[in-house]
C-alpha cells in the first residue's frame, strides 16, 4: 500500500500556495463533461457539491435523508474556529496550528493542520457572505467565545445552532446549483459500494431506500462526505442514521483505514436514563465557557445541589487543571468526569453524571446575555429532562461523539484508491488523537469549499482516460455483489432483531474501547466480537422484502458493517501500546492519571489494509514528521 502523503516542498506557510500554483487545470468548457459523485450532503458534502457545480462540473449528489437539510451537521451547536482575533487575545494562525497539534496529542500531519488554520478565516468570510447570522458584539464585530483546549476566544457562533445555520448557507448554495441543472440530487439513496474500474474509483452502487432498487451511478471521481462512525457504540450523540457503510465499503475495496480506534468521548452529554434508550443528546461544549463542573465532596451527599455550599463542592476540573479549568480538551474532561464518578461522587439516579452549574455566570452576566448565548440550549435541556438550567445545574456525562479515524487520505484528500476522495469526518487527516471543539465544522467547510475543488480538478486533469466507461463489467459485477449481500441478510431465518446485536456490541465497545482501554479488555473483546458476528449471521430477523421500503434491511446492513469495524477498532487499539489523546491505555499513565505517549514507537498514523474475509488485515504506517512543533507532554495544569 502506497502511503505517500504528497506534501509539497517548501516552508509550511507556503505549501498550500505552492501546491495551487502548480496543480493542473481543467478548462471551463471541458468541466461539464466530467461527472463527480458526492456521497453525503452535510457541511462537507453540500459545500463540495455546490462549489464543484459552481465551477461547471456535473455533480451527482446522494444522501439517505429526505433532504440535505437534515444532515447530522445541523446538530453541531457550539461554533466554528477561525483566527481573526476580533477579541484581541493575541491569537494567530500559528497559535491555532499549535493548539490543534497539541490538542491532537501530536498524532496529526503538520501540513494538513497548518492548511486548516490558514483557511479558517476564509470560511468565516464565505459564511457571512451567505448570510449566516453569527452573533455580534454591540459594536458590530462578530462575537467569539472559547472552546476546550485553548486560552483565546476564537470560536464564532450562532447562539447554540451554528451547525444548522452554516448548513443552511451551504444548502442554499447547493439548491442554486440543483436548480441550474449542475447538480442531480438523489435523496433517500444510500451508497452500498464503490465501483473500481482498472484500479480507479469510477462510480458507486446506491440503493433507493423508497423502492429498494439498486443502481450503478458512473462518475469520473467519487467523493465520500459521509461523516463518522461513533454509532458503533450504539448509544452516542450521533443521529440514529449515522453509519460507517460508505467508508467501510471503500475499505473493503482496498482503501486504507487510518487510526480507527481514535474516537472521541464528549464530556457534556445528557446522561443515559434507561436501559433501552436509543440515543444520547449532546449539550454544546460552548456551555463550558460559563458552566462550572462539579460534584459533591461527600459520597453520601443527598441534598439538592442548591443546598450544597461551595466549600462542600468539588470543582474537579478547576482544581486538577487550574490554568485551563473547565476549558480543558474533551478527552481530559471526559477522563476526569469518569474518574470522579468511579470514586462514587457521581450524581443523579445512576451515579454516572456530574453537575454543570450556571449560577455564577447568570449572576455575573445577567439573564439577557446568557439567553443570547445559550437560550436554545437551555430550552433543549429542559425539554428533554424537565429541569431548567436557570434554576438547577445541568447533569452531564461523557458519551461517544466524534471519530478522528477514517479513510487515509493524502494532502489532496485522495484515498489510497485513485479517484476516491474523502472529506470531513469521513477522513482522518486533521485532528490526530483528539479533536478540539469547534474544529469539525472548520474542517468540513475548508475541505468542501477550498481544498477539494482544486484537488479533484488536478486529478481529473491528469487522467489519461478522463471519462468513465459505463459499460465496464465492474459495474454489473459490483451491483451483483451488493444484491447478494442484501439477499443474504434477508435469508437469515432467525428471530432476533438487529437492535439486540447493536446494543450488545455497543456495550462491549464502550467497556473495552471507550474512555479507557486495557490490553486485557481489548484482547477479550477481539474474542467476543466474532461471536456476536456469528450469532448475527445465524439468528438475525430482518423481515420484509428487498424491493420495497425496508428500514429493517437498511439497519441490518449498517450493523453488519459496525460489527466488522468494531473488530478493526479493537485491533488498532491493542497494537497502539501507548496513551495519546482519546486513546488512554490504562497500562500507560502516570501517577497523576495523565496519559504517557510513546513517540519513539508510535509517532505515526496506523493504516489498515483489508486482506480478504477471514484474513487478518495488514497494518501499515505513515511516519509523522515534526518540523514546526516538536512533540511534548500535554500540560493543561
Amino acid at each position: 500500500m502506497n502511503l505517500d502523503p504528497r506534501i509539497p516542498d517548501g516552508p509550511i506557510e507556503e505549501k498550500w500556495r505552492i501546491w495551487k500554483d502548480n496543480h493542473e487545470l481543467v478548462g471551463p468548457r471541458q468541466r461539464s463533461d466530467h461527472v463527480i459523485a458526492v456521497v453525503g450532503t452535510g457541511l462537507a458534502g453540500a459545500s463540495a457539491a455546490a462549489t464543484l457545480a459552481g465551477m461547471g462540473y456535473h455533480v451527482e449528489a446522494f444522501c439517505y435523508q429526505d433532504s440535505a437539510r437534515r444532515a447530522h451537521s445541523i446538530a453541531a451547536q457550539g461554533g466554528i474556529n477561525a483566527t481573526k482575533d476580533y477579541s484581541n487575545d493575541g491569537d494567530s494562525l500559528h497559535r491555532l496550528f499549535a493548539d490543534t497539534m497539541k490538542g491532537g496529542d501530536f498524532r496529526s500531519r503538520e501540513a494538513n493542520v497548518w492548511r486548516l488554520a490558514e483557511l479558517s478565516t476564509e470560511i468565516i468570510d464565505q459564511a457571512v457572505a451567505q448570510g449566516v447570522p453569527f452573533n455580534r458584539e454591540y459594536g458590530g464585530l462578530l462575537a467569539t467565545r472559547s472552546f476546550g483546549g485553548v486560552l483565546v476566544e476564537r470560536t464564532f457562533y450562532c447562539r447554540g445552532q451554528t451547525g444548522q445555520q452554516l448548513l443552511l448557507g451551504a444548502y442554499g448554495a447547493l439548491s442554486r446549483q440543483i436548480k441550474a441543472g449542475f447538480v442531480n440530487m438523489h435523496t433517500r439513496h444510500e451508497m452500498l459500494d464503490v465501483v473500481l474500474c482498472d484500479g480507479r474509483a469510477r462510480g458507486i452502487v446506491a440503493r433507493d431506500l423508497v423502492t429498494g432498487e439498486t443502481r450503478c451511478h458512473p462518475a469520473d471521481a467519487v467523493v465520500l462526505a459521509t461523516g463518522g462512525y461513533s454509532n458503533v457504540y450504539f448509544l452516542s450523540t450521533n443521529a440514529m442514521g449515522c453509519n460507517v457503510t460508505a467508508i467501510w465499503r471503500a475499505y473493503r475495496r482496498g482503501a486504507g483505514f487510518a487510526n480507527p480506534c481514535f474516537t472521541q468521548i464528549h464530556p457534556t452529554c445528557i446522561p443515559a436514563t434507561a436501559e433501552h434508550q436509543s440515543k444520547l443528546t449532546l449539550m454544546s461544549e460552548s456551555l463550558r465557557n460559563d458552566g462550572r463542573v462539579w460534584v459533591p465532596r461527600d459520597v453520601e451527599e443527598k441534598r439538592e445541589p442548591a443546598q450544597i455550599p461551595d466549600d462542600e463542592r468539588y470543582y474537579f476540573l478547576e482544581e486538577m487543571y487550574p490554568r485551563y479549568g473547565n476549558l480543558v480538551p474533551r478527552d481530559v474532561a471526559s477522563r476526569a468526569a469518569k474518574h470522579v464518578c468511579d470514586q462514587g461522587l457521581g450524581v443523579g439516579p445512576t451515579g454516572r453524571a456530574v453537575y454543570m452549574d450556571f449560577r455564577d455566570a447568570i449572576e455575573q452576566r445577567g439573564e439577557h446575555e446568557m439567553a443570547a448565548r445559550y437560550g436554545n440550549l437551555f430550552e433543549l435541556y429542559e425539554q428533554i429532562t424537565g429541569e431548567t438550567p436557570w434554576d438547577v445545574p445541568m447533569r452531564i456525562y461523557p458519551a461517544p461523539h466524534y471519530a478522528m479515524g477514517g479513510l487515509w487520505v493524502d494532502y489532496t484528500l485522495q484515498s489510497t484508491i485513485p479517484g476516491l476522495f474523502a472529506i470531513g469526518e469521513a477522513n482522518f487527516s486533521d485532528h490526530g488523537a483528539n479533536r478540539l471543539g469547534a474544529s469539525a465544522m472548520m474542517q468540513c467547510l475548508a475541505d468542501g469549499y477550498f481544498v477539494l475543488p482544486h484537488t479533484v480538478t488536478d486529478y481529473l486533469a491528469r487522467l489519461e482516460e478522463p471519462h468513465v466507461d459505463p459499460d465496464h463489467p465492474a459495474f454489473s459485477k459490483t451491483q451483483d455483489e451488493v444484491q447478494e449481500r442484501l439477499e443474504r441478510l434477508l435469508r437469515i431465518d432467525g428471530d432476533t432483531p438487529t437492535s439486540h446485536f447493536h446494543r450488545e456490541l455497543g456495550k462491549l465497545m464502550l467497556d473495552a474501547c471507550g474512555v479507557a482501554r486495557s490490553g486485557a479488555k481489548l484482547a477479550k473483546a477481539l474474542e467476543e466480537i466474532p461471536r456476536i458476528g456469528e450469532r448475527f449471521r445465524s439468528e438475525l430477523k430482518v423481515g420484509g422484502e428487498e424491493r420495497s421500503l425496508n428500514q429493517s434491511l437498511e439497519y441490518a446492513g449498517r450493523v453488519a458493517d459496525f460489527i466488522e469495524l468494531a473488530e478493526l477498532m479493537c485491533r488498532d487499539a491493542l497494537v497502539r501500546d501507548e496513551s495519546c489523546g482519546c486513546h488512554l491505555r490504562e497500562e500507560h499513565q502516570g501517577e497523576d492519571g495523565e496519559p504517557i505517549r510513546d513517540d519513539e514507537r508510535f509517532a505515526h498514523v496506523a493504516v489498515w489494509e483489508h486482506q480478504g474475509r477471514g484474513v487478518d488485515p495488514a497494518r501499515h504506517v505513515e511516519q509523522l514528521e515534526f518540523n514546526e512543533m516538536r512533540p511534548k507532554t500535554r500540560n493543561y495544569r
